[in-house]
């Protein structure tokens, strides 16, 4: 590689073979890398290029020919089966640039696994192996720079064992521009058309790894779940869901509240443009070890017109929190199919609400904002917030196999492995995996095969758990089940042929009226003995599409394959959909019915004990405050139609927080008092009385006296006048003192003291009340002087205004 290798050569070196660059010291590499200028001498690094050489990639998700500025991409670098590499450097510059100064960078990559990758120590716009170690891909995100930035060339070098390559053009290099403003609107997605062959059956398998240990920061230990998981293969001028678009209503659904249904709806409208509706159940909890639930998987078809798949599964609790993968494209350039996709996933914001942690009450993004990945640094009070700005720990990982092809193929690259069929052989345990601290019952006989024919189908066998030692340790299941095929089908048989499944039925022949449609499998195994297989490797059955084409029917799409059975031992239903394309053209109503359900029977069902997880913990209190209710659960490990299981699955009990806040209670208003004039203006008080005082902070009391004006008639001014007055009053003092004698002497044993001082006005202003009483001063003893009470009596005072 002569006298000029470089740093990043010789780092990559060194760290994979240390005797190599023994020479070296990492104090020269630095001198070396900063004589050089800023991060330079990467892209000048020298070593072996072979023209057309096609055994390493860089991909950015979706292949687009344009970015958005600010818009987040993911970009994998990848080894073809079954190349490797140890080590690799990636960077982005400007159209033309040559790195020698940090303007000749281009956006900013994110890093998603800390384990694979990290920032090159010497070029922190650089990403680079954490490790060095066999490695086939790696991926990280790259966030496209602001608007004017223009074309930007993604590079990859790569290290394998002793050898460097650096393309500057070819499968190393990317380039990618930046969308106009004619263009905008216009999806990222491949436009390239499909040249492979017949169609292909996948597999998707959804791993989630989010749970309390791997992100215990917030995580929301009683109601953690994915929701089902929803999405279909399809066409280019269809898109579920992208980075930098808008969440239809359909995806709104599903991120804020787990609701697969509108999807579902919006993905049957494009029928055309749809070839499998993807569908598998919602896991609660979020997390379970694979021995105690499988990971839910579904099985789709693509062909050469619609060969992207889309996926999402909404993360709950969570304001608006998925993962999924959105176009990804099992078509290759050398028109064949993928093998196998892995991707690990990360979360991402639909744009619709605005929440920043787990459990944040609904508020909706006004307006609703674009879909964009999760970043550490989104809110301090964010899960998956760091202050240092890493990456977030992945919470899912989706794995897509292809399990079958059908028709004439034509790719150009013969396969590495013959994936005709799918294996029906179980795999072999090495060994028992069952814990010491769980005792079992023998297991019990195989039960009947629930396929009659060659066809794949399962059988059954079960045990009984009869102790679990220790209640830490997670026991197994206690049921078994293995694929199997009806009698005389055995692979044991020596003159049997062994099929492969049925390939989903072809569309029908006709768009209206009665056609045919067929159907192909494979010979996976020709009898040992030499002879020919005669069991039929294609079926063809009559199909009806819009039976009646007259103006008044309706146009409907095919039926879609058929939903797994409900049950999971004895007897279920199992239905299939279609959609309704066009309602009759004379304005009737559409009789088709869009929906079919059949019974469907699986192995026998035998009566096992219930598998029951721990209680959870107590939910919070019914209320906020005062007495409540709090309520707890658990979960059924096994199916419940599997046995006759009577054990309560939840729990209540009573709570008691602080006290409530007691608010002041009132009387009713008095009657309202004379007027305090005989003549002229006055005015009048009414008053109420508090009956319950405000406690533990309850609301305080309001007024308790009111005042309001009155009028009376007119004084009359003068001296005769005056004199009358004061007559008047002094006649009625007279009166009221002969009327207390009289009192005095028929009741001698009554006595009253004077009346008491006028207490201190309850108000300084704005009309309050003052009081003073007349105390018994001697009670008598015998009961028939009930009027011998107390007496009190209110005034208004402070009448004045405030």
């Amino acid at each position: 590689m002569g006298t000029h290798l470089q740093p990043l050569a010789l780092r990559l070196l060194a760290l994979t073979f240390p005797l190599v660059a023994k020479g070296f010291s990492d104090e020269t590499l630095e001198k070396a890398a900063k004589s050089e200028g800023y991060c330079s001498r990467i892209l000048r690094a020298q070593g072996t290029r072979r023209e057309g050489y096609n055994e390493f990639s860089l991909r950015v998700e979706g292949d687009p020919e344009f970015y958005k500025p600010g818009n987040s991409y993911r970009v994998t670098l990848s080894a073809a089966t079954p190349a490797y590499f140890r080590g690799f450097t990636l960077i982005a510059l400007k159209e033309g640039k040559e790195g020698d100064k940090e303007d000749d960078h281009a956006g900013t990559f994110q890093i998603i696994d800390e384990e694979e990758t990290q920032f090159m120590s010497n070029c922190p716009v650089a990403v680079t192996e954490s490790t060095p170690r066999r490695r086939t891909r790696i991926q990280v995100f790259w966030t496209a720079p602001p608007a004017g930035t223009g074309c930007v060339i993604l590079k990859a070098s790569i290290v394998q064992k002793r050898i460097i390559y650096f393309q500057d053009e070819g499968s190393l290099t990317k380039k990618i521009c930046e969308q106009d403003s004619a263009s905008e609107g216009v999806t990222d997605k491949p436009i390239l058309d499909c040249c492979a062959c017949g169609t292909a059956k996948y597999r998707l398998t959804f791993y989630g790894n989010w749970s309390e240990k791997t992100h215990p920061k917030d995580f929301p230990r009683r109601t953690n779940h994915w929701s089902a998981i929803i999405g279909s293969s399809h066409s280019k001028n269809y898109i579920l869901w992208e980075y930098g678009g808008y969440a239809s209503e359909g995806v709104k659904q599903v991120a804020e509240l787990g609701s697969p249904v509108k999807m579902e709806e919006e993905i049957r409208q494009q029928s055309d443009e749809v070839l499998t509706v993807i569908k598998a159940k919602a896991q609660w909890p979020a997390w379970q070890p694979l021995n105690v639930r499988a990971a839910p998987s579904a099985e789709f078809s693509v062909d050469r017109h619609r060969h992207l798949m889309s996926f999402l599964t909404m993360l709950g609790p969570s304001p608006d929190w998925n993962v999924g993968l959105s176009a990804e494209d099992l078509c290759t350039k050398d028109c064949g199919w993928v093998q196998k996709v892995v991707q690990d996933l990360i979360p991402w914001d639909a744009g619709t609400d605005s929440g920043i942690s787990y459990e944040s009450p609904n508020k909706p993004t006004v307006p609703q904002e674009k879909i964009r990945p999760l970043t550490s640094l989104d809110h301090p009070q964010s899960p998956f917030y760091d202050p240092e700005g890493g990456s977030i720990k992945l919470v899912a990982r989706v794995v897509i196999e292809r399990i079958a092809r059908k028709g004439e193929q034509c790719n150009i690259v013969p396969d590495n492995i013959d994936d005709i069929v799918a294996d029906l052989a179980p795999e072999e345990k090495e060994e028992d995996d069952t814990p010491e601290t769980c005792i079992y019952s023998n297991w019990s006989p195989w039960s009947a095969c629930s396929s009659s024919t060659c066809e794949k189908g399962k059988r059954m066998r079960q045990r009984m758990l009869k102790a679990q030692l220790d209640l830490s340790v997670p026991c197994p299941d206690t049921q078994d089940f293995q694929p199997c095929m009806g009698p005389g089908c055995s692979d044991e048989d020596g003159s049997t042929c062994m099929m492969s499944d049925w390939i989903t039925w072809s569309p029908c022949s006709v768009s209206c009226g009665m056609g045919t449609r067929s159907r192909e499998r494979y010979v996976k195994q020709f009898p040992e003995d030499g002879s020919m297989c005669k069991v039929p490797t294609e079926e063809t059955e009559k199909c009806i599409v819009n039976e009646e084409c007259s103006p008044s029917s309706c146009l409907v799409t095919e039926w879609g394959e058929w939903d797994e059975c409900s049950a999971s031992c004895g007897m279920g239903m199992k239905r299939r959909h279609r959609m309704i394309k066009m309602t009759p053209a004379d304005g009737s109503m559409c009789k088709a019915e869009t929906t079919e359900a059949e019974k469907c029977m699986m192995p026998e069902c035998h009566t096992i004990p219930c598998l029951l997880s721990p209680w959870s913990e107590w939910s919070d209190c019914s209320v906020t405050c005062g007495k409540g209710m709090r309520t707890r659960q658990r979960m059924l490990k096994s199916a419940a139609e599997l046995g006759d299981c009577n054990e309560e699955l939840e729990q209540a009990e009573k709570c008691m927080l602080p006290e409530c806040p007691i608010d002041c209670e009132l009387t009713e208003w008095s009657q309202w008092s004379e007027c305090n004039t005989s003549c002229g203006k006055g005015h009048m008080i009414r008053t109420r009385m508090i009956k319950i005082e405000p406690q533990f902070g309850g609301t305080a009391c309001p007024e308790t006296v009111q005042r309001t004006k009155c009028r009376v008639r007119k004084c009359l001014r003068g001296p005769g006048m005056e004199k009358r007055r004061w007559k008047d009053a002094r006649e009625k003092r007279r009166s009221e003192q002969a009327k207390k004698n009289i009192d005095s002497e028929q009741y001698p044993v009554c006595r009253l003291k004077p009346w008491t001082a006028w207490t201190e006005c309850s108000t300084l202003c704005g009309g309050g009340i003052q009081e003073r009483y007349m105390m018994v001063k001697k009670r008598s003893k015998s009961t028939q002087f009930t009027s011998c009470k107390d007496k009190k009596e209110l005034r208004a005072c402070n009448v004045h205004p405030c």
